[in-house]
């Protein structure tokens, strides 16, 4: 892999750039729905706050959702979303600053969202714990639903 401090797009985002302000929400609060660094984000909120610190605006703003969304309605609402914004590619070729997006068991939607800053590694948030950056263990890469990546990265 090339030096990610190297990679400069048009836009000027790097993998680099994507994996320190990922790692500038390091310790925020786990908050449902919310999605403001050192206050409180869940998953998509931090995803979310990533994406603005980046492109200077949210795409589109969430509706609300309930932390069961993806069971109670069945529909792949999260990576319909990254659809629009984002470019989808091969969970296997994920690298540093791509999206992940996971699925708890087969058959239910994507419902967790990570950001990639190496091989196997990942920051997240989850609830009961503050963002965190962890290693991605067999089980969570076998619950892999799909990948994307931030525009204007080559």
């Amino acid at each position: 892999m090339a030096d990610a401090s190297a990679e400069i797009t048009r836009v000027g985002i790097t993998r680099a750039r994507i994996v320190a302000e990922a790692r500038s929400w390091l310790g925020t609060p786990y908050h449902h729905q919310a999605s403001l660094r050192g206050v409180g984000c869940d998953c998509l909120g931090l995803l979310r706050g990533v994406y603005t610190a980046l492109y200077g605006a949210e795409p589109e703003a969430p509706p609300p959702y309930s932390p069961s969304w993806a069971e109670d309605h069945g529909q792949e609402t999260l990576r319909d979303a990254a659809r629009r914004h984002l470019a989808e590619i091969d969970p296997d070729a994920a690298e540093a600053g791509d999206v992940v997006l996971f699925r708890w068991r087969a058959g239910l939607p994507a419902k967790h969202c990570a950001l990639l800053t190496g091989p196997r590694r990942m920051i997240h948030a989850y609830d009961g714990h503050a963002v965190v950056e962890s290693w991605m263990p067999d089980a969570w890469m076998r619950r892999r639903a799909s990948a994307f990546r931030f525009p204007g990265i080559a």
